[in-house]
């Protein structure tokens, strides 16, 4: 399996989702955005992990009643206590924010744990609780009722759907206030590597945009334009 080491996540660290999504575009990769979650919290910050995930299925009355939460091995509770440090627990609740698929108890413990973000197509309740804990959290939206009303925990670290997206544990996440991007393992490497130059470049062409040059031969940057960067590169001294 391939690394994902910290100079990989510090290089994605740099890179906006949106910057991200360009580079696996240029790869052939269209279906990466998750749809139908926004950030909780803005200043709860970038988001950057390997995907943990847990999958629901449509809950059924005679299964789903609060009595099973008094087991340690219901799988929405042991992901919770299973999920590494650094590690971003993601959940496919099939795109249903009507019941949460969590709260303020849980994305604590997460916290609390060192688990770098949480990640639903389903709802939270605690939600302005929630949105004062220091944690990136993504979510559908908020949904006082609790998750057995509508979600039936099954398995944890296996292929799920997100927000429409296919997630595969260890995938990398990226999560910004424009929402989440799922990048996988093994292009994480050069994606991080294109897409921080991609960001540097085009610090580059704002800056002369904001100083009056026109789009035109600057963006996309053309061989006069491409010899100012280096310019501006040497100034700054990368």
């Amino acid at each position: 399996m391939d690394v994902i080491n910290d100079d990989i996540k510090a290089l994605l660290k740099k890179c906006s989702v949106a910057t991200l999504s360009t580079q696996l575009f240029k790869r052939g990769l269209r279906n990466t955005v998750i749809q139908g979650v926004r950030q909780l919290a803005k200043g709860s910050g970038l988001m950057v992990g390997e995907a943990f995930t847990l999958r629901y299925i449509p809950a059924r009355e005679d299964l789903d009643h609060v009595g099973v939460f008094n087991d340690p091995n219901h799988p929405q509770r042991k992901a919770i206590e299973a999920v590494p440090p650094g590690q971003v627990l993601i959940c496919d609740c099939r795109g249903d924010a009507s019941a949460a698929s969590g709260g303020s108890i849980l994305m604590t413990r997460l916290m609390k744990r060192g688990v770098a973000g949480f990640v639903s197509d389903g709802g939270l309740r605690d939600s302005p609780e929630i949105a004062n804990l220091d944690f990136p959290v993504f979510f559908g939206g908020p949904a006082p009722m609790l998750n057995l009303a509508r979600h039936h925990a099954v398995d944890m670290n296996v292929p799920i759907a997100c927000g429409g997206v296919g997630v595969f544990p260890g995938d990398v996440l990226v999560g910004d206030g424009e929402g989440v991007i799922v990048v996988p393992r093994h292009l994480a490497a050069e994606v991080a590597a294109d897409a921080a130059a991609q960001e540097q470049l085009e610090e580059f062409v704002i800056e002369e945009v904001r100083n009056g040059a026109s789009i035109v031969g600057t963006y996309p940057p053309k061989e006069a334009a491409l010899q100012r960067y280096q310019d501006w590169l040497k100034k700054r001294g990368k």
